[in-house]
């Protein structure tokens, strides 16, 4: 069985800034939400923050921050994340991002039927890509450290250079991929 991180390392500026996995959401909070998702499906769960690790104490997970400065987005979430689970002994790792509360409870299940090798991304039923849930390979952690140290930024550009399989998941109802980016979807 894998392990998963949970990205919330960024700025949440379209939801007015601060911890967006702190955001209150169905009687808990974005992160509660993501944990009760992905938990089950998974041998260990992390959480990729940056800041003081103390706010996210009652969730009583391994908080991981970049490991490259300035806030250079989810891709060093993804770093964070490899370096985790190597230390776990896993091969591969998955990301989740803690906006998207309403993930498949299969998703590990479908994205690990890929092939190893490669980075698994989840394609929504509408043909949508959705680049921060995806199972990475960890043996690509020398690979991504390089690319971000040569300024690459864009998630799908790496997961492309990186080997990438996109894998389909049917319509649902409420959406498993919508992210919650500005206080008005949160209603």
């Amino acid at each position: 069985m894998a392990v998963a991180v949970i990205l919330a390392g960024g700025l949440a500026t379209r939801m007015g800034g601060g911890d967006k996995g702190l955001v209150p959401f169905r009687g808990a909070t974005l992160l509660d939400a993501v944990i009760a998702r992905i938990a089950p499906q998974v041998r260990a769960l992390a959480l990729n923050a940056n800041g003081d690790p103390a706010r996210f104490v009652r969730f009583g997970l391994p908080v991981l921050p970049d490991p490259v400065p300035g806030h250079p987005g989810p891709l060093a979430g993804v770093l964070a994340a490899m370096g985790w689970a190597a230390d776990q002994g896993a091969a591969r790792v998955l990301t989740v991002p803690t906006d998207t509360p309403d993930l498949p409870a299969d998703l590990l299940a479908r994205l690990d039927a890929a092939d190893p090798a490669l980075v698994a991304m989840a394609l929504d039923a509408a043909g949508n890509l959705h680049p921060t849930v995806a199972l990475w390979p960890v043996a690509g952690r020398a690979a991504l450290a390089a690319f971000l140290a040569g300024g690459g930024r864009r998630v799908r550009a790496y997961a492309a250079s990186a080997g990438m399989t996109a894998i389909p998941f049917a319509a649902a109802t409420p959406d498993p991929f919508a992210n919650l980016n500005r206080p008005g979807d949160l209603a």
